[in-house]
Parts: C-alpha cells; structure tokens; sequence
C-alpha cells in the first residue's frame, strides 16, 4: 500500500536528510558524553553541543549561552512556566495565558492552579489574535509572567508578539512564547519581540524528535529559573541530565538550514496553500477559513466544510494524511478547543481540516488533494438531508429538531 501524501507538518515533520546526515557520526565514532572533560570524546562531544548551540541562537537573535537543551517543547513550556512560578513566587502568583494555547502550557497552568498560583485565561477575539487592551486590563502587581504561543498550532495565526513583550516590559513581566510553530517557518527574534522565554523544538523544523530547548534571557533583564530537573547541574544548573548530541547536532543543523533557506522556502509554501485555498473554495460552496489569513503562517490552511459529517470526511480521504486538530488531541472525539475558542459551533468544528503543507510537498500534490478534497465533499452532500435542506433555501437555524 502506498503511504498518504502528507499534509500534516504541524503535527511533525520529516527529518531533512542533509540534518540526518549531520546526526549519523554522533551516533557512532563521535559517541562521547559532552560532560566528560578530561579526553578527546567528550572535548568533540562538547564542541558539537556548543555548534548547536550558536546555530539555535543564530536562527531567533539570541546569543548561544541562553540556549538551555531540552527533551523538547513541552519540558521547555514546563521549565519556562513552572521555573519562574517557583523563582518569582516572593513577588507574586499570577500568570497570563491564552485560552488556545497548546496542551503543555494549559496543563502546566492548571497544574499551577492547585499549587495556589491564579492563571489567567485570556479569551482570543474571531480571528484568532489575542486583544491587547484585554491583556493589558489583565495585568496586576502579582503578575510575573505571560505566556502565549507565538503562531498556533491548528489555526496557524501569528498572535503580534511585538507588541505583547512591549506590554510586559511596560509592566515589568516577564513574557515567555511557546514558539514551536515559527521557529524556521517566519522570522523570530528574541530582542526585536522583548521575549524573556522562548520555547523550541526540533521535529517541527525538519530535524530529530525528542530535542528542544528553552532561551532564557541573560541580561535586561536576567531571567532565573528553579530547575525542575535535579541531577548533575547540567546546562548551568536549569537542566540537569546527560545531552543528546545527535538530537542537538540535529536540531542545530535543521535551524541552520531553516534561517539560509526560509524566505525562498515561505514563498513557494505560501503559494501552494494559497493555491490549494482558491482550488477548494472556487469548487466547493458552504467553505469557512478559520483564523486570519492576513497573519498567519506561510504553510497553514484551516478549513471547515459545512454540512459534511466530519469523521466521513476524514474516512473519505484516508490516503491524505491531515488533521482535524492538533495532534495531541486526536484522539479524542471532541471539537477542537482551539475552534471552539474563535466562536465556531460543533458542526464546523467537526468539519475543520488542518492542511499542514511541509519542505518537501509538491504543485502536483496540491492538485490531487484540492480534487480529492472537491470530489469527497460533494459526494457526501450529496448523502446528506441537511445539505438538501439548505439547498431548497430552509433556514436551518430555525428548524425544531425533535429527538424520537
């Protein structure tokens, strides 16, 4: 059976072979621990982690000694968030964060709540970007930290973090951003955006699962963090834990690749996701883009498709792989939370597709899903009572449905 073409590079993306390549001798002859100080296999070991190191920083203006490495993006958001609520906990207990942030920033808030912080949860306006003027009513003299996401990972808005770390530099609050989705795909710079946290992970950009890391602001000001993880004091006492040097040669050559080829690489992405846009909404009625399309990332395309059931949808183009959520929460049956925060109802909801379009899609891969997408839709309208409703011109809101 041949594989589905793959249009969910938001959930992961392929390893770039040139960073696979990068990886192989850190595996084999280069295998030393970069904590053994005292022979030539650690010495190599070390300079290949603080090779890393300067390549990450390069790719979001940071400068190589606030790079602390990581498992990836959810033990940064963890280390981010957990390491100033227990730092700054003299000064106060308050954190401001977005109703439609991933997982492993609610869940650490929530974890957060019954610890006795207060957790802020700040709703997001219908196209996606979080209301300023809310977020600068939300700030107290116990806030010590807001976080929100730099580009979302379903609806794929860029949220104006410029103007969030104004906000919180204003206020005197540090600003951490969860920014797993931009990171290679759109320009971020760490001192340009006034972020204090920045968290990064390497299988969204084309290198190795199970590595990322967490910038942490040096000076102006100098942020500290209670490490989460006890150990040897590994990473100048934040990350204690031997470093993954083939994960972090990985993810320091995929960043590397990302910053020389990204404006090039966002254009023709770009234009394919638009193309794939026109295609289906040329040919298909009753089709709703949610989020802005004004700020957005170059590869995202998050569509609902009214009146189709969305479990047939995704059953009727099973040889494309896409998403009708994030990736940690498909699983379950539930509208998307994401979704459901920008004010759509559960039908659309259910209906939305996450076209993720990645490095490595093509024009002729775009065409096959747009058709796929046209025939599958038409199709199960076609099945469907309720599109015949619509179609003879019934206002379906208005219809009294009774339950037998």
């Amino acid at each position: 059976m041949s594989k589905p073409i793959y249009f969910d590079n938001h959930a992961t993306t392929p390893v770039d072979p040139r960073v696979l390549e990068a990886m192989i001798p850190y595996f084999t002859e280069n295998f030393g621990n970069a904590a053994s100080r005292n022979h030539a296999y650690g010495w190599v070991a070390e300079d290949a982690v603080e090779k890393g190191r300067k390549q990450i920083a390069s790719l979001i203006g940071a400068n190589s000694k606030e790079i602390v490495f990581t498992s990836g993006a959810t033990e940064s958001n963890n280390l981010a968030i957990k390491g100033v609520a227990e730092m700054y906990a003299e000064k106060g207990n308050h954190i401001i964060t977005a109703a439609t942030e991933h997982k492993a920033v609610l869940d650490t808030c929530k974890h957060l709540e019954k610890k006795g912080c207060r957790i802020t949860y700040l709703p997001l306006k219908g196209d996606g970007l979080v209301d300023l003027d809310m977020l600068r009513d939300a700030i107290t003299d116990k806030t010590i930290l807001i976080s929100i996401m730099y580009a979302n990972n379903e609806i794929g808005v860029i949220q104006p973090v410029k103007e969030i770390g104004k906000i919180a530099k204003e206020r005197g609050v540090l600003f951490h951003s969860d920014a797993v989705q931009a990171c290679g795909k759109i320009p971020v710079n760490v001192i340009e955006d006034g972020i204090d946290l920045l968290s990064i992970t390497g299988h969204k950009l084309y290198g190795p699962k199970g590595v990322g890391a967490l910038y942490v602001r040096r000076k102006n000001p100098r942020v500290q963090l209670t490490a989460q993880m006890d150990g040897g004091g590994h990473e100048r006492g934040m990350r204690s834990g031997t470093l993954n040097v083939p994960g972090i040669v990985g993810l320091g050559a995929a960043c590397e690749i990302a910053q020389r080829e990204m404006p090039a690489e966002s254009a023709r992405l770009r234009a394919l996701r638009d193309k794939l846009r026109a295609t289906l909404e040329a040919n298909l009625e009753e089709t709703y883009i949610n989020g802005t399309m004004e700020h957005r990332l170059p590869n995202n395309l998050n569509m609902s498709f009214a009146y189709v059931e969305g479990e047939s949808l995704l059953m009727g183009i099973n040889d494309i792989a896409v998403s009708s959520g994030s990736a940690c929460t498909s699983a379950t049956l539930e509208p998307s939370y994401v979704l459901k925060a920008l004010g759509l109802g559960d039908d659309l909801a259910h209906t939305s597709i996450r076209f993720g379009l990645g490095r490595f899609n093509t024009e002729a891969e775009v065409d096959y899903v747009a058709q796929k997408m046209i025939d599958v839709v038409n199709k199960l309208r076609e099945l469907s009572p309720l599109w015949e409703m619509f179609k003879d011109g019934v206002d379906l809101s208005k219809v009294q449905w009774t339950a037998h």
